[in-house]
């Protein structure tokens, strides 16, 4: 067996850029000064802050000055949302999607516990949220709308410069949690009316722990996190420099690989799924029939179970999952999944690749030889217990005995 990883989950983390950490690291050793000081041992970190907005904001296509700086995604996402209510005296209704990140959908389901109406607007087979019955959701009463950009599970895409546009012409907030899509595609935001933006670096090959929310020079913002006035009172907290700078420079090499198409990121994702199409009986794409990011390929194999294909994929040393990393260990069907098809087992049955600017050919086709021979032998050993085991969704119990019994063969 080869002892290389092959990582297919760049939807969960990437791989930092080897230019990400060399800039990172003068921030962690010499450089280490507060940027809110005055001395002049200060400045250099301060510049370093400075020059980070400067890179994500021509990323986004927006003013540096529209950038607050936080820990990540979730951050964001929890940001807007407080914002959100505390400035719309109207606020009794929320409008978002069913296949939401959790880091939207739970706030949303707080939010719907203490009082505040939410509307969960459902997708498709294809994971397509309907225009006009977004339209028809929106009230005099409704204080914003969060959709994301690219689902986490199945690269989707939500058209949300007509859904700006919408939301501008009905006078709502409009939120988008595009920590999938960063990037990944071209973002524009200066001529578009997206009132909030979240993202996170290391979904981007920069490091963990910093993200970002753009927030429109013409948008209203209350501060989740109250402190000592950084990030123009929007965002309190020293600021995490090295890990700024190498959002910044994460950014920066984004707009490379995006102008100039340097990653053969999408032809991979391509030429995975018609290999495994051609190969493996049962198998579908979820989301095949909409707009995705090209990186993402979320498939759906008839007769196994997902945890005990992921148990067997890491055995060869290939790295993907059964949706959404914060899912990972959860007995439960993915919401996503669920949303696109009332099948529960369906939802249970998928598994997500994710491809990056850090693979390679030689992988992929690695992973072609692989995924198949895994789910052959997965079906296999379920079909003397179908019925009991593989096309039922009781509990965690059954999928571990099964598990435990697969891990027994050798494949």
């Amino acid at each position: 067996m080869d002892d290389e990883i092959i990582y297919l989950d760049n939807n969960a983390t990437t791989q930092l850029d080897p230019a990400v950490i060399e800039e990172m690291l003068p921030f962690l050793t010499k450089y280490y000064g507060n940027p809110s000081s005055g001395y002049a041992f200060a400045v250099k970190a301060r510049k370093a802050v400075d020059l980070a907005r400067e890179r994500l904001a021509a990323l986004l296509d927006c003013e540096p000055s529209e950038i607050v700086f936080t820990s990540g995604g979730t951050e964001s996402n929890n940001s807007v949302i407080n914002s959100a209510l505390q400035f719309d005296p109207r606020g009794k209704h929320v409008v978002t999607s069913a296949v939401e990140h959790s880091a939207v959908l739970r706030p949303c389901q707080d939010l719907a516990k203490r009082g505040c109406e939410v509307t969960f607007l459902g997708v498709d087979r294809h994971g397509n949220v309907d225009l006009a019955e977004l339209e028809a959701a929106i009230r005099p009463e409704t204080a914003f709308v969060s959709m994301m950009w690219a689902n986490n599970e199945t690269g989707v895409l939500f058209p949300v410069e007509k859904i700006a546009e919408i939301c501008r012409e009905k006078g709502v907030l409009f939120h988008t949690d595009a920590v999938q899509a960063t990037g990944k595609i071209p973002v524009r935001l200066r001529d578009t009316p997206i009132n909030f933006l979240s993202l996170s670096a290391h979904k981007f090959y920069g490091p963990k722990g910093v993200g970002a929310l753009y927030v429109n020079r013409r948008t209203r913002f209350y501060p989740l996190i109250a402190g000592g006035g950084q990030e123009n009172e929007r965002r309190g907290g020293t600021e995490n420099v090295a890990a700024i700078a190498g959002l910044g420079k994460a950014a920066e090499r984004a707009i490379e690989y995006l102008s100039e198409e340097k990653t053969p990121v999408g032809s991979m994702r391509d030429h995975f799924e018609k290999a495994i199409l051609e190969t493996v009986s049962g198998a579908s794409v979820n989301g095949a029939g909409a707009a995705r990011v090209p990186n993402t390929s979320s498939f759906s194999f008839e007769g196994i179970e997902s945890p005990a294909a992921l148990l067997l994929l890491d055995r060869h040393r290939i790295c993907c999952s059964a949706g959404s990393a914060c899912r990972t260990g959860s007995q439960e069907a993915s919401h996503v999944l669920r949303a696109m098809n009332s099948d529960t087992n369906s939802a249970r049955r998928s598994l997500r690749f994710s491809f990056g600017r850090f693979n390679t050919d030689p992988q992929v086709d690695r992973a072609i030889e692989v995924v198949p021979r895994v789910i052959e032998k997965l079906r296999q050993m379920a079909a003397p217990a179908r019925g009991s085991v593989v096309s039922s969704a009781t509990t965690g119990r059954r999928v571990s005995r099964f598990v435990a019994r697969f891990l027994s063969f050798g494949v």
